[in-house]
């Protein structure tokens, strides 16, 4: 396996996943430059860049070796570019990395949904745009620290651009599987990030969530409907999960005891673990509900259509700041109608 490091990497987003996929790859050697909002940028200027995961692993950063900035550096040529901003600032990054960067710079969307490749590729029609997948969980533990709660391996659209990359990922312990057609890993995906919203309003971690049977009703719902959606469109999602995606709403549904011993690898999550969707709203933030639920609502609508059960918890996410309180299992199965 060569050493050789194909050039710089531009994270455009220093939020968890940036901070995380690039500082493992900074703490491996490779120059990273890191583009982010002030509130995170001062607090990784102050306290360095410490990485964490559930295997054990910890990197630590110092502060004066990284590499901050609030916007793409003039001049700047990199090598690869990883696209971490949230949904709805996708279109406003594409179009700063297109007006700073040489025309045909790559550019990997790691972010959740399904649509965001395809606004970034209409805002920035210069830049050699690729779909990407994060299979785990990353959480903010404390200031400039990041952890990754969840096992998995990144993915994205095969491109000649990523190919010698992929022993760098590797070596920086987030490794990456190129597919000829991502489609179906994003829609995998996606069935898994339903239960962000579920998590979200609960309240609690994520394996503390799990470990009830009244979310856990709520998330199978989600998927159950979603399933159905893609059926009618033609989809067939890919296994991201430790069992097929049209196993896990009867997996869900389990009775408690029986769930933790049968999904015992979809409960390796430590207590640390929490989705990024609680974590907007516990700042305050907008939520990618639209990129969640909000994509299965409008694959159902162009067939014609409804998923009611995806367009509540839009509505709730939504309500949210305006009516903050966690939800019980109890509650949450009521609003679903379940």
């Amino acid at each position: 396996m060569s050493d050789t490091i194909p050039g710089e990497v531009l994270v455009m987003g220093a939020g968890t996943i940036g901070c995380f996929i690039g500082g493992s790859l900074a703490a491996a050697g490779v120059p990273v430059t890191f583009v982010g909002r002030p509130r995170v940028l001062d607090k990784l200027a102050r306290h360095g860049l410490t990485l964490t995961d559930l295997d054990g692993s910890k990197h630590k950063l110092a502060a004066p070796t990284l590499r901050l900035c609030e916007q793409v550096p003039v001049g700047a040529r990199p090598a690869l570019v990883l696209l971490c901003v949230k949904s709805g600032a996708t279109a406003e990054a594409a179009r700063e990395l297109a007006f700073a960067l040489p025309a045909g710079t790559t550019v990997v969307s790691l972010q959740n949904g399904i649509s965001n490749c395809a606004a970034a590729g209409q805002a920035g029609p210069s830049l050699n745009i690729r779909a990407g997948m994060v299979p785990y969980n990353v959480a903010e533990i404390d200031d400039g620290a990041f952890h990754r709660g969840t096992p998995g391996r990144l993915a994205a659209e095969d491109d000649p651009a990523l190919r010698d990359w992929l022993p760098v990922f590797e070596r920086a312990g987030v490794p990456l599987d190129l597919h000829a057609d991502l489609l179906p890993v994003q829609w995998g995906k996606l069935l898994l990030n339903l239960n962000n919203p579920v998590n979200a309003l609960s309240g609690l971690p994520l394996r503390d969530e799990l470990m009830q049977r009244g979310y856990r009703r709520c998330f199978a719902a989600l998927i159950d409907e979603t399933l159905g959606v893609l059926r009618t469109g033609g989809i067939v999602p890919a296994q991201v999960a430790a069992v097929p995606a049209r196993r896990l709403p009867g997996l869900l549904r389990l009775p408690d005891w029986l769930f933790h011993i049968v999904a015992a690898r979809m409960l390796r999550i430590d207590a640390k673990a929490r989705s990024s969707m609680a974590d907007d709203l516990a700042l305050g933030r907008r939520t990618e509900i639209d990129a969640l639920s909000g994509e299965v609502v409008r694959l159902a609508q162009e067939h014609g259509l409804s998923a009611p059960r995806n367009a509540r918890m839009v509505a709730l996410l939504e309500a949210w700041p305006q009516s903050p309180k966690r939800w019980t299992a109890r509650q949450l199965q009521d609003a679903l109608g379940l």
